[in-house]
């Protein structure tokens, strides 16, 4: 009788604080008017260095402040980034050439080239091309497609993605989930560590995960980097598969099947006997961006900090595409700036403040290869071992409100644990990325918060919907990453944008932000994570 009336008590003691517990609701009307504006052609298509950075800054410091939200950088909402402008003209065609003749690629429509060399004028001159498989070195996977080559002066052709791809071996790398040895940018750090002078990525659009459209005009105009004394390539290349077939059928293994070659975990590097040549001409321009920074200080444990982030920007002004040359980014990413308002917003409305402090952190350079997070994990504000939790908001769309909540990286630390409880408090479940392949956990910011060792939550609700199906969700996404994505027409339009479900997956990010916020604990990452190191 005892221990049930102990029992009892417990629960009754619960059930207070659960209906003590402040309902405090992120406003979709707010969500909107940001999105709205962020997204419009005033914004430029939001983009670092130009008119259009200026403006969207102004507009996120401006309305912090008009909310009450303090500065993160000492006295100010800015965290100066310096990166150099590249803007790189290729020569008209690619020259490859052996024995067997020679051809030419045509600038966008056959090969992109670009370079982060902060030279007036770089190039490949009868470079030798030479096939390095998935152009990786992972000791952890007994790898090494560089190995037994004196790389200085060649050119490295790679596949994108890594050998587990599609291979239906769960234990070659991490089977279908992509590492980051699949991601682009891991191939060309690569590369350059090996020595090469130049390397060239096989596109291909389902290892990938985007098509030849996005490489075009992602890797076209000018680019951005920030300056390091890591080494770099001459020249950074992407090539079609059609120009990447033409190519092998003119070197020593024509008639091969060079992707299963690859695959073998014995590969070793092939010389193809095929030169390159390709020219860039640059202008060069250094300057400062910003990251915006914003505060709200804790009242017990105001040095230990939760960072939500997102990043600002877009790609600008580029390519015409229907008549339309300004890609304003509504979904990517003016739907996650737009969010940082909305969350700021929703804990300012609490009648009680947090203890821990909240950082709202809005990042330059993410389309450029996540620079400004990464420029921010190098120098950061607030130290990184007091740091909870990263809670990363990057194109939330949906047609609706959502039943999952999917998260990229499932597996790596305790906040999905986190994100469990505040899933199943508004009626949903949570899954693992069933896309894992397309390596999302490395494309976007939360990724440089993770490799300082702080667990990093990037979810959003993309698979199932309470009134439509798996079916419908998966065709709405298909058609996104086909028409949308990286393109002018990721346009708001008040009248028929649905932000309902965008709305509940940051109702769900305040609420385990609010969580954290108001306990001692912090999160883990589980054993077997590779950011479990970091951290310790």
């Amino acid at each position: 009788m005892k221990n049930y009336i102990k029992i009892l008590v417990i629960l009754i003691l619960v059930s207070c604080k659960n209906n003590n517990t402040e309902l405090v609701e992120v406003s979709q009307t707010t969500l909107g008017t940001h999105i709205e504006r962020l997204a419009s052609d005033e914004f430029l298509g939001r983009k670092p260095f130009t008119e259009g950075e200026v403006k969207t800054v102004e507009y996120l410091k401006d309305e912090f402040e008009k909310l009450g939200v303090l500065p993160g950088n000492g006295d100010s909402f800015y965290q100066n980034v310096p990166m150099v402008e590249i803007l790189g003209t290729p020569s008209e065609n690619m020259l490859i050439s052996g024995k067997n003749g020679s051809f030419k690629l045509k600038a966008l429509q056959d090969f992109v080239a670009t370079t982060n060399r902060v030279q007036e004028n770089v190039q490949l001159k009868n470079s030798e091309l030479v096939f390095a498989g998935y152009g990786i070195v992972a000791p952890e996977y007994g790898w090494n497609d560089y190995e037994g080559i004196d790389w200085k002066g060649k050119t490295a052709v790679v596949l994108i993605n890594d050998p587990g791809f599609k291979s239906g071996d769960s234990t070659l790398f991490k089977g279908n989930e992509m590492t980051y040895y699949g991601r682009w940018t891991y191939k060309y750090e690569e590369a350059a560590r090996q020595g090469a002078a130049g390397l060239i990525i096989i596109h291909d659009t389902e290892p990938a995960s985007y098509g030849w459209n996005v490489v075009e005009s992602g890797w076209s105009g000018a680019r951005l980097t920030i300056e390091s004394t890591a080494p770099k390539l001459q020249v950074e290349s992407w090539i079609s598969s059609e120009s990447a077939a033409k190519m092998f059928n003119a070197s020593l293994m024509k008639g091969q099947d060079y992707k299963a070659i690859a695959r073998n975990k014995g590969f070793k590097p092939v010389p193809l006997a095929v030169n390159v040549s390709v020219e860039i001409k640059n202008s060069i321009k250094k300057d400062i961006s910003k990251n915006v920074v914003a505060m709200i200080p804790g009242t017990d444990k105001k040095d230990e900090y939760i960072i939500y982030s997102a990043h600002w920007d877009h790609f600008g002004i580029g390519k015409a595409i229907d008549g339309d040359s300004i890609y304003n980014g509504a979904v990517d990413n003016a739907s996650g700036t737009a969010g940082l308002l909305a969350i700021a917003e929703a804990f300012k409305k609490s009648k009680k403040a947090p203890k821990r402090s909240i950082v709202f952190l809005a990042v330059t350079g993410e389309e450029q290869g996540l620079l400004g997070s990464a420029y921010y994990a190098a120098y950061p504000i607030f130290e990184p071992s007091k740091t909870v939790a990263n809670l990363n908001i990057d194109a939330l769309d949906s047609p609706g409100e959502m039943k999952d909540l999917t998260i990229t990286g499932y597996g790596q630390s305790e906040m999905d644990e986190y994100a469990k409880e505040a899933a199943l408090k508004q009626g949903r479940y949570i899954i693992p990325d069933p896309v894992a392949e397309k390596g999302y956990f490395f494309r976007s910011d939360h990724f440089n918060f993770a490799k300082i060792g702080i667990p990093a939550l990037y979810a959003s609700g993309s698979y199932e919907g309470f009134d439509k199906s798996i079916e419908e969700i998966k065709a709405y996404n298909a058609f996104y990453e086909k028409n949308k994505y990286h393109q002018p027409s990721d346009e708001y339009d008040a009248k028929t944008t649905e932000l309902r479900g965008v709305r509940l997956d940051l109702q769900l990010f305040f609420n385990v932000g609010s969580t954290l916020a108001n306990e001692d604990y912090f999160p883990k990452w589980y054993d077997g994570s590779e950011f479990k190191a970091a951290r310790e």
